[in-house]
């Protein structure tokens, strides 16, 4: 089971339990409002509650969702992470080319919790819906074992009750308690005993098993009995199944003392039964039996009280029961979260390429590899890549700036996945063809920075300057780079002049600003020149908050709650620590990346935001890894919600 496809089921099913507690509430209310009415109006309502809380999972996986809009509210909880690079990372002595990604690191083991309950919850309904079919196995075959019992008052009974079909009553081992069996073909067992038994006896079983058959009660039995294996867990469900058994056995009796049969009599016979009879092992979970000892004193009481209301509720009741059903369960299956968004990649991967190239569209294939990359699904997006690459060839041709650009991207998403030698070799193909255009700039800066990393200063320097011919917006982050190359050579002159120079023309709102500060604030500082440092770190952090607090919130989704102010807080239960970015180790670069996220109830962290972020590819390692830690959500009203956090994430190189 993947992360994502885990994290879905476990919404599902904590939420399926939330609204099968609601349902089943809601029943018991209705059944109390109900109390002076016929009991079987009373046992259509929890059979209703039942078919309600069977069809909840299945409603909620069918069902559009209806989502509630969200608010966006400042994080009243913070958590922190720290990713450290050691000195020999700032140093560049790694100087081989390669898939050199760092596992990342993670804290200690703890159980997951909320994936062990979601295994015991599915492994008990295992258990018991296979105990279930193993109790209709032995049912069926002590049916045809059986041997048929001639009565010759069963067709006027089956006559008296309005049952049409043919029913059969079959003879089974002594001592066996009356019960009725089948779904399609009803047949009723009678011990041998029943030959011993006075006429008006097995004249009165008969007619309770035959009222069993008429209301259809094996079935609604077996129906309600799925659903309980379905929670079975759930202590609610165990007290509304004794009451829909309860009620179920309380109709039956009514038919038959309104076919004109004492209840003095009736009473008595089922007292002598419910004495000298047992059920077999696996009745409970097949067949409906007559008499259950645990139940029969109410029973009693309620066949020997004369106000009772027997009259059987018409099909109206029936009709309103299936309606009430229905009208608790969809727009409960309807309301649930949308944790996570639908991916904005298509499920069908080889359709959307064959209409991309249909229309000649290479854009439509980046956009989905984007989002495919993005959500860590990084061979769909890298298929997704070659295939624009394929169309930008057929429609341009191999030789043409489409077609490099294509590679260029190619190239810029196999550097974040660590292969930068194959990254190198596009970069070099798609500059023999775009030369000194500006859409040249970005491999420029990813082969200088790589240059650096082998500490290849020269060469670095020459991309650096290649860059900033080819697209002169790009001057400021091409001089920041080569203060950052003149600064590894030792030479401080021209790296202080390189840094002033990046800062003077790079516009003094925009993020690269921000690294450019920083950069030289940590230059400076290394200079002994601390009030100089102080004072540029200071206008970097100040425009790093001014840009995050500029960042639009995210619209959809849950309400979200503030932690300590309208629920409690979510509580971390296992992290995975940040890894660096290669681009932030080569400069030397450290600080905080502050993120705002939504810690919602499956446990994970969403709808993720940068408040005040870095640059240099340490924002996206932070949200990287802060999307892979778990939580225990926050409550409000004893119900997990989503719960706005503020996350800290600390990069330093030791």
């Amino acid at each position: 089971m993947t992360v994502g496809n885990e994290s879905a089921w476990l919404s599902i099913m904590a939420a399926t339990a939330v609204k099968s507690m609601a349902v089943l509430g809601a029943a018991w209310l209705a059944a109390l409002a109900l109390r002076r009415r016929p009991a079987a109006a009373r046992h259509l309502v929890w059979t209703a509650a039942w078919v309600a809380v069977l069809a909840l999972p299945l409603l909620s996986l069918t069902l559009p969702p209806l989502g509630v809009p969200v608010r966006f509210l400042p994080a009243s909880v913070v958590f922190q992470a720290t990713s450290a690079a050691g000195a020999e990372a700032r140093a560049g002595q790694t100087r081989t080319m390669g898939r050199a990604t760092a596992p990342l690191e993670s804290e200690p083991w703890r159980p997951d919790w909320a994936r062990l309950l979601m295994l015991v919850w599915a492994g008990g309904s295992a258990v018991a819906l296979a105990r279930m079919a193993a109790g209709w196995a032995a049912i069926g075959r002590l049916r045809r074992r059986a041997k048929p019992y001639a009565d010759p008052e069963l067709a006027l009974l089956r006559q008296r009750l309005g049952i049409r079909d043919f029913v059969d009553v079959l003879e089974i081992k002594r001592g066996s308690m009356p019960m009725t069996f089948g779904l399609v073909r009803p047949a009723i067992f009678l011990p041998a005993d029943a030959a011993a038994w006075s006429p008006e006896r097995r004249r009165l079983v008969l007619l309770h098993e035959l009222a069993h058959v008429r209301r259809c009660d094996v079935a609604t039995h077996m129906l309600a009995r799925a659903a309980l294996n379905l929670y079975w867990w759930n202590p609610l469900a165990w007290a509304a199944w004794k009451e829909f058994l309860k009620e179920r056995e309380r109709a039956a009796d009514d038919l038959v003392l309104s076919a004109g049969t004492r209840a003095p009599d009736y009473a008595g016979h089922l007292l002598e039964i419910a004495r000298t009879m047992q059920s077999p092992r696996a009745a409970g979970w097949a067949a409906v039996a007559m008499a259950r000892r645990s139940e029969l004193e109410s029973r009693l009481a309620s066949i020997l009280d004369s106000k009772v209301n027997r009259k059987a509720p018409g099909r109206a009741w029936a009709l309103a029961a299936a309606l009430a059903a229905v009208s608790v369960a969809v727009p409960l299956a309807i309301l649930r979260a949308q944790d996570k968004p639908a991916p904005a990649f298509p499920a069908d991967v080889e359709a959307t390429i064959r209409a991309a190239a249909a229309e000649r569209n290479p854009g439509m294939l980046e956009d989905a590899a984007k989002a495919a990359d993005a959500m860590r699904h990084h061979d769909l997006a890298q298929k997704l890549l070659e295939s624009s690459l394929a169309i930008r060839a057929d429609v341009s041709g191999p030789r043409s700036a489409e077609y490099a650009l294509g590679l260029v991207k190619l190239g810029q998403f196999k550097r974040r996945r660590g292969q930068r030698e194959e990254a190198g070799a596009l970069y070099r193909q798609a500059l023999s063809v775009l030369g000194n255009r500006p859409e040249a700039a970005p491999a420029l800066f990813d082969l200088g920075t790589e240059a650096l990393r082998n500490e290849d200063i020269e060469q670095a320097v020459d991309y650096f300057e290649r860059a900033r011919a080819a697209d002169p917006g790009q001057a400021g982050r091409a001089l920041m780079w080569m203060a950052v190359s003149r600064q590894r050579q030792k030479n401080v002159e021209e790296a202080e002049s390189l840094f002033r120079r990046a800062i003077e023309i790079q516009d003094s709102n925009a993020p690269e600003a921000a690294i450019t500060m920083t950069l030289y604030s940590q230059f400076l500082r290394r200079q002994g020149r601390e009030d100089e440092a102080n004072s540029i770190g200071a206008r970097g952090i100040e425009l790093r908050r001014a840009l995050g607090a500029q960042a639009p919130a995210r619209d959809g989704g849950l309400k979200a709650y503030r932690a300590g102010v309208e629920a409690s807080a979510p509580t971390l239960v296992s992290k995975v620590e940040p890894s660096y970015s290669e681009e932030a180790k080569i400069a030397g670069y450290q600080g905080t990346v502050v993120i705002y996220a939504e810690i919602a109830s499956d446990g994970l962290a969403h709808n993720l935001r940068v408040v005040r972020g870095l640059g240099l590819g340490l924002d996206e390692k932070a949200i990287e890894a802060i999307s892979q830690w778990r939580f225990k959500p926050g409550t409000k009203d004893g119900q997990p919600v989503t719960v706005v956090a503020s996350i800290e994430v600390n990069f330093k190189l030791l």
